[in-house]
């Protein structure tokens, strides 16, 4: 059961679901945290040892926060936090570190003979338990005495492999009073689920085959065809990474626990602040609240509010993964807010000295594709494998080839014509159902309200178009979700 795409998830969850309707609502927590632990431990016994004991020190230490008088009460965060930082680095990133200092003394960087296990999850498990304990340390919650509740905040097998990072705040009071499933809740969360899986296995998994073909040989792809690798990617790991989101939302919401959005048409952005507004939301804010924050901010002059402003992007592209590659596209990141923060005088200027009307379509549309760009070539970093394919890809990909367009050469890296034709289409409708939301139209929504036949005619046509259009089957293999890894 590896994932949300496998044969024994679709047999696991329907018995999950079917027994959370019959047990009395107070004992459903019990339930669902025992699924919770079948479902991490099927993926890797290892890595629920690793979870077991993240759970059993958090849990304690914040009951030691609360009984600690005000002297004693950041020496036991300070030494919380120092163990469950310390286990994320250990299994996730002293083979990185090791590597670089090997890099910097003249070693052979490539070989930190540093192999420890993999823990499933981890990143995104860490932040909500790190979260839970600077929430009770600032008394926004009190600590939860029950253990198993707490565990299943921290191990809720919708979340747990890539989130959204909920609050505990949030989470842990629907455990004890969780929402009666009816038949209308029932039904959009089954919706948003085949949304999901439509993004992940329709458009994302088969965007990746053309990503992958041109990221493995890059010097070969030169012009149109690398810059489309670059486009495609944008679109993978948006619909890759929403689609989860999607399906663990939905499936939340049948089993009567509501999580928060973690996307609102994060490409319709007109700035890169307001990307990391829409893009990975629970990430962004977790970052916002218990690092930028605490760094001070914005309440400490200019200067050192862009260097929080660094320090936290950067910081997010090393949680993202133990590469050189993610720390630059996150301080990427940063660098662009630090400009756009510096040149905002100049585009006010420039806007009052030609009269440009801000509201204007054109000049939002010039926002959005310029946003676009600069976010599109960023993520070359966080795919490539190293610093030189990335300079590679993008040097490329800037050729002037436009008879890439007419000639054989797109379908040269693992997709035939009608592949392509495929992925163009699934993209030009991800782009639509953003703009629907963008301006407040939940197409599920709009779905729900029509008549029975109707919705279940689209449900059926969603169904079909997933079986028969989804990479999976002989010659494929359904990847794992991208943000699974980190």
């Amino acid at each position: 059961m590896s994932s949300f795409i496998s044969l024994y998830f679709f047999i696991f969850l329907p018995v999950v679901v079917l027994f959370n309707f019959v047990i009395p609502r107070k004992f459903r927590y019990i339930w669902l945290f025992v699924t919770s632990i079948c479902f991490y431990g099927s993926i890797d016994l290892g890595s629920t040892i690793v979870l077991a004991l993240v759970i059993l020190l958090t849990y304690g230490a914040a009951l030691l926060l609360e009984k600690s008088d005000e002297g004693k009460r950041k020496l036991v965060l300070t030494g919380s936090l120092i163990v469950t930082i310390g286990t994320l680095v250990v299994f996730k990133y002293l083979g990185f570190i090791v590597g670089t200092f090997k890099g910097l003394t003249g070693g052979d960087a490539s070989d930190s003979a540093i192999k420890l296990l993999a823990v499933t999850g981890i990143s995104f498990y860490m932040l909500k338990a790190i979260g839970y304990l600077i929430d009770v340390y600032r008394e926004d919650i009190q600590a939860e005495r029950n253990l198993v509740k707490y565990a299943l905040f921290v191990s809720f097998f919708p979340q747990i492999l890539s989130g959204p990072i909920e609050r505990a705040g949030k989470m842990l009071p629907q455990f004890t009073y969780p929402l009666t499933v009816d038949y209308d809740r029932l039904r959009d969360g089954l919706f948003q689920m085949l949304w999901g899986y439509f993004l992940k296995m329709v458009i994302a998994d088969r965007l990746s085959i053309y990503v992958a073909g041109v990221y493995s040989n890059p010097a070969g792809a030169v012009g149109f065809t690398a810059f489309m690798a670059t486009i495609f990617y944008t679109f993978e790991i948006y619909c890759d990474f929403a689609g989860y989101s999607h399906i663990a939302i939905g499936m939340a919401r049948i089993l009567g626990i509501d999580v928060m959005k973690n996307f609102e048409s994060p490409y319709l952005s007109g700035s890169i602040a307001e990307f990391w507004r829409r893009w990975h939301i629970s990430l962004s804010t977790w970052f916002r609240d218990y690092l930028y924050i605490p760094l001070g901010g914005n309440r400490k002059g200019t200067v050192r509010k862009y260097l929080n402003v660094l320090i936290v992007f950067a910081v997010s592209g090393l949680w993202h993964g133990a590469a050189w590659t993610f720390v630059f596209w996150g301080f990427l990141h940063g660098v662009y807010q630090v400009i756009g923060y510096l040149l905002r005088p100049v585009r006010d200027f420039l806007v009052d000295t030609f009269k440009v009307e801000r509201r204007a379509f054109s000049h939002r549309l010039i926002k959005i594709v310029v946003t676009f760009l600069l976010v599109n070539y960023a993520w070359v970093f966080f795919r490539a494998s190293s610093m030189v394919q990335a300079f590679a890809v993008i040097k490329n990909s800037l050729v002037f080839t436009p008879w890439q367009i007419m000639d054989q050469s797109l379908y040269s890296y693992g997709l035939t014509r009608l592949d392509f034709l495929v992925a163009i289409l699934g993209i030009m409708l991800v782009i639509l159902v953003d703009i629907a939301n963008y301006y407040g139209i939940i197409v599920r929504e709009k779905i729900m309200s029509q008549g029975i036949w109707v919705r279940y005619l689209i449900g059926l046509v969603g169904v079909l178009i997933i079986l028969i259009l989804g990479i999976w089957g002989p010659g494929y293999d359904a990847g794992s979700f991208i943000y699974q890894q980190f």
